[in-house]
């Protein structure tokens, strides 16, 4: 039955306004700031001594154009002197997302360009201070970099219920559905989401599901939209994904079970749109040559 006209609508009328002085809802602040792709041209001065700068583009652009779902494409940063290692690195920018692995075999700090799928790879030094090889590599993720985010699978499964203090709540369900999801992982399978900002757990249970899975050797940050921190754990295929908002207030705690979230993966219809990007940036640079 609809109400009747004699009365005002709940929420309308005197009262229904917050007092003077005191503000009214007050709602969680959401990402902002999208990046949006926007074309660069290096500043050349003299073209003949960067040749191999446009060489290299060119090489990379060719190899952009080969690429196709499911691979994975690489090619060596050799050859190129201080000039045109900085034509290069102008023109390719810096993307979204960056990766950094450290798994005490050595680092490599990875960055996506500005032409999504399309990475720069650097292994360092044991002491960080300089790339001791360079490359560049196309494809969804790098997969230099998944091949080292886990340690070997553990022979023996954890005793979650001899670890577990008082105050745990839900963590045990938890970790034993994480713990199934990623012995039964296979390549292809979908991924496994468990959100933590929509079940109850206390302090405790996150302690025991941290100390559990471990930590891995990656973490991602991808800044397409807000801020997303990924992290590895320790156990295979298992990543602890986190969504900030522009204030770093966390939005939203996920474990995923997954070869790498989706969210710091290029499309292959953003890598196609890379390649025709690309082809423009260096037939820009060739007329400007000419």
């Amino acid at each position: 039955m609809s109400a009747s006209f004699a009365f005002p609508p709940i929420g309308f009328g005197p009262g229904s306004a917050p007092p003077e002085g005191e503000d009214g809802l007050q709602y969680l602040a959401m990402p902002s700031g999208v990046s949006v792709y926007a074309a660069h041209l290096p500043e050349i001065d003299d073209p003949e001594r960067v040749r191999p700068a446009m060489a290299f583009l060119e090489g990379l652009r060719d190899m952009a154009a080969q690429w196709g779902p499911g691979r994975s494409l690489l090619l060596k940063r050799d050859g190129l002197d201080a000039a045109s290692r900085a034509v290069v690195d102008d023109a390719l920018g810096e993307g979204e997302v960056s990766v950094l692995l450290d798994d005490g075999a050595g680092r490599i700090e990875v960055q996506e360009t500005v032409f999504a799928g399309i990475w720069t790879l650097r292994a360092l030094s044991p002491d960080d201070s300089q790339a001791v090889r360079e490359q560049m590599e196309i494809g969804a993720f790098p997969r230099a970099v998944l091949a080292r985010a886990f340690p070997a699978r553990s022979a023996t499964a954890p005793d979650i219920a001899a670890l577990a203090s008082p105050g745990v709540v839900n963590a045990p369900a938890i970790l034993t559905e994480l713990l199934d999801r990623s012995a039964a992982w296979r390549p292809g399978c979908a991924a496994h989401v468990i959100n933590l900002s929509l079940l109850p757990h206390t302090p405790e249970d996150l302690d025991l599901i941290a100390s559990v899975l471990g930590r891995g050797g990656v973490t991602i940050l991808s800044r397409g939209y807000g801020n997303c921190r990924i992290e590895a754990t320790a156990t295979p295929h298992v990543w602890r994904v986190r969504y900030f908002n522009s204030m770093d207030t966390l939005i939203l705690d996920t474990i995923e079970v997954a070869e790498v979230p989706e969210i710091a993966c290029a499309a292959p219809e953003d890598i196609a749109d890379s390649a025709a990007r690309l082809a423009e940036i260096c037939a820009a640079l060739a007329g400007g040559d000419a």
